[in-house]
């Protein structure tokens, strides 16, 4: 099977709680590290809402330039509202990339924008959360995947130990 390296960079994340889910939707869609910048959440850390403990298994680094920090071989990706950028349902995701999502309230740098390899949106009306777009770009790059893995065994090492519900019967009419 094809190793595939999916990273994270965050500029100036405004809020813990944001990143604690960051955390999360790396973990469940398997990236293999997320890098910020800025002071908003170090300041914030503690509130970390990252439920499942996945900065265990996961880097969780700041730094102070996301370039700096590309993988080797990795594609830039950038995620924002820049005219001219390609729409995700349209977009063709690298085996390997780096994924820079921008503040939520302000925009990334040019500098990084200019050293994408491609600039994507997510065709909303209205801007989305951070941790709702890095879900979103996650989800679609998994589900444009040759690499899905699906069935009961999947489910059953993901489901919260609480949930227990089964399907009984499939009744057609």
């Amino acid at each position: 099977m094809n190793q595939q390296v999916v990273s994270i960079g965050l500029v100036n994340p405004k809020s813990p709680t944001n990143v604690g889910a960051v955390m999360r939707a790396a973990g469940c869609y398997r990236a293999s590290a997320v890098f910020y910048t800025g002071a908003r959440y170090s300041r914030a850390a503690k509130f970390n809402t990252d439920t499942k403990d996945v900065r265990n298994n996961i880097t969780l680094a700041g730094v102070d330039c996301l370039l700096e920090h590309v993988p080797v071989g990795s594609k830039v990706v950038c995620v924002e509202l820049v005219e001219g950028a390609t729409s995700l349902p349209e977009f063709e995701h690298p085996d390997n990339a780096f994924y820079i999502f921008g503040p939520e309230d302000s925009s990334l740098d040019q500098q990084v924008v200019d050293r994408a390899d491609a600039v994507v949106y997510i065709p909303t009306v209205g801007c989305m959360n951070l941790a709702a777009t890095v879900n979103v770009v996650l989800y679609d790059r998994l589900a444009k995947s040759s690499l899905v893995v699906e069935g009961d065994e999947l489910i059953r090492q993901s489901r919260d130990t609480n949930n227990k519900v089964k399907i009984s019967a499939l009744t057609t009419d």
